[in-house]
Parts: structure tokens; sequence; C-alpha cells
């Protein structure tokens, strides 16, 4: 986590990450920073629990967040993390208003802005330029999902766990291995003999 992140103003941690894909104009940055609205999470806090509506989308400022779902034998299974600077929702709930089936939960204690559907309609309408960029958001969300149940049905969970050092370095270092397991679909005793044997081959 970048220290400057803990004095920074969080809309500026926003305006900046805009800036970085597509320039605001005074009036568009005026709107974000009038739109989103800041919250501190607890660790251990929810931003979404199951059966309800996602209301928001969520930009991390500080801190890390794990969506998730829990099965009838009531073990959790792990969607996606969101650390700094990285956008995290049920985007099937926020969209269509339905009940959620997932949980998203602080991890660490957090900052987080957050964007009320109807404001971000609202976005779209006035600035395209947010309609494309949110677009391209959920995309790469999606590719990222979809290479992921690639990798459950043909990878092993060595493969896995590599792939995840590779793509997540950060969270491999801010995780315990009960959180890395659950992403990988593996035990976290499991995924302690994976570790061993990368240890042993090198």
């Amino acid at each position: 986590m970048d220290k400057d992140q803990n004095t920074a103003d969080p809309l500026d941690i926003l305006v900046a990450s805009f800036n970085n894909s597509f320039p605001l104009s005074k009036k568009e940055e005026e709107e974000v920073r009038q739109l989103f609205k800041k919250r501190a999470i607890k660790k251990r806090g929810f931003l979404l629990q199951q059966d309800e509506v996602c209301k928001h989308i969520t930009f991390v400022v500080t801190g890390c967040f794990k969506m998730y779902a829990v099965d009838t034998n009531f073990k959790e299974h792990n969607l996606q993390f969101a650390i700094e600077k990285e956008w995290i929702a049920d985007i099937q709930s926020f969209y269509d208003e339905k009940p959620s089936r997932l949980n998203i939960e602080a991890l660490e204690p957090s900052v987080v802005l957050q964007i009320t559907h109807e404001d971000l309609l609202y976005l779209y309408i006035n600035y395209h330029k947010f309609d494309r960029n949110f677009r391209i958001i959920n995309e790469r969300k999606f590719i990222n999902f979809q290479d992921r149940i690639l990798q459950s049905i043909s990878y092993t969970a060595e493969e896995r766990y590599l792939n995840f050092q590779r793509d997540f370095p950060e969270l491999i270092k801010r995780l315990p291995n009960t959180q890395i397991a659950s992403y990988l679909g593996i035990t976290s005793e499991f995924l302690s003999k994976v570790r061993k044997n990368i240890v042993k081959k090198k």
C-alpha cells in the first residue's frame, strides 16, 4: 500500500485514476467530486451481504476486499479481491436491481468511494466518456472471470497458484493462506503442500 494514500484526499486519488484513463474536464471532475461518497469500513465490515441489492459501485482508496459466495454447507468461495485503485461490485445485482447471491467483505480497515446506480446512469447519459470507461472496466473483469474458469478446468492447483502469484503479487503478501486457497478452489492444507513442492523444485 502506498503510504501517501493514507493522507491524500480520497477524491484526488479517484480523479487521478480517471485521468490516467481519460482526462476529465473541469465540469466532469466537479461531477465526480459531488457524486462519489466516502465511507470508512472496519475490518470484517460489509459493503454487501447476500440477499441485499447491490446499490453502489465501489472504488477502493485504501484496504482490501473479498467478494464471495457461501454454499449450502456454509463454505466460502472467493470470486474476487480488490485493493487500492480497483473497483468492486456485484454487477448483476447492481444493474438488474435484484437481490445478490454474493457478499463483499473488508479484509482490512478500508476507505472507499461509492456511487449509486442512479448517479452512475446520470454520468453515462451526460458524459459519455464515463460510459466508455466503465464498460472497459466491466469487460476486463469479464475477461478475468473467463480466464479463471478456464484455469479451474484445465490447470493444476500448482499452475493456478503460480499464475495467482504472478498476476497478484501484492495480494500474495497481504492475504492469509485461507483466502488464497478459497480463491483457487483448494484447501489451505493443500495450498501449503503446493507451496512446499514449488520450493523443492527451485
